[in-house]
């Protein structure tokens, strides 16, 4: 009897499991991302060196944006700080954001758009991320926001943390302004 128990809750654990992976897959493994296209300027948030660098460069040498607006939460990164300093044919903008949080990059853009008259910025972050950055720099600013991403290759392991840490922070976020 008590071993039946557990089987039927261990299965009911599974299908649960299942549901909730199946229910957010279209939010973090094959979010709605956009092509690139011409553009005020190019915000690459913060986070793993998993290429959005490298991304936000190329668009911008690419001619999408006249600026790339480089969000630099780091201490000491020799990467950050060779973009940050390097001589481009473009405008590189590195800020520290307030909070260190996408939130806080979103209060960078928002402040930057409406100083500047943006009507359109091209937003470059990682896979997982991008469903959460549409909603809370949506919150920060109305303009044009077009996401693109690096599609970096991540493994089973950090996939099965970015369900839960972006879940938690779409938690956090309903709750938050800008």
């Amino acid at each position: 009897m008590r071993r039946r128990r557990s089987i039927r809750i261990g299965v009911v654990l599974v299908v649960l499991g299942a549901m909730v992976i199946a229910a957010l897959w279209p939010v973090y493994v094959r979010p709605q991302t956009d092509s690139p296209a011409a553009a005020d300027a190019i915000l690459v948030l913060g986070g793993a060196h998993d290429g959005r660098e490298q991304l936000g460069l190329r668009l911008a040498h690419e001619g999408f944006a006249p600026r790339v607006l480089l969000s630099d939460p780091y201490a000491n990164s020799a990467m950050i700080n060779r973009i940050c300093h390097g001589g481009y044919t473009f405008q590189v903008i590195c800020f520290d954001p307030a909070p260190r949080t996408t939130r806080g990059e979103g209060r960078y853009l928002a402040q930057l758009a409406r100083a500047n008259a943006w009507r359109r910025v091209i937003v470059v972050t990682f896979t997982p991320h991008i469903s959460r950055a549409r909603y809370i720099l949506g919150k920060c600013w109305s303009g044009e926001l077009l996401f693109v991403d690096p599609r970096p290759r991540l493994s089973v392991a950090r996939w099965a943390y970015d369900y839960g840490y972006q879940t938690v922070g779409y938690g956090k976020a309903f709750f938050e302004d800008c």
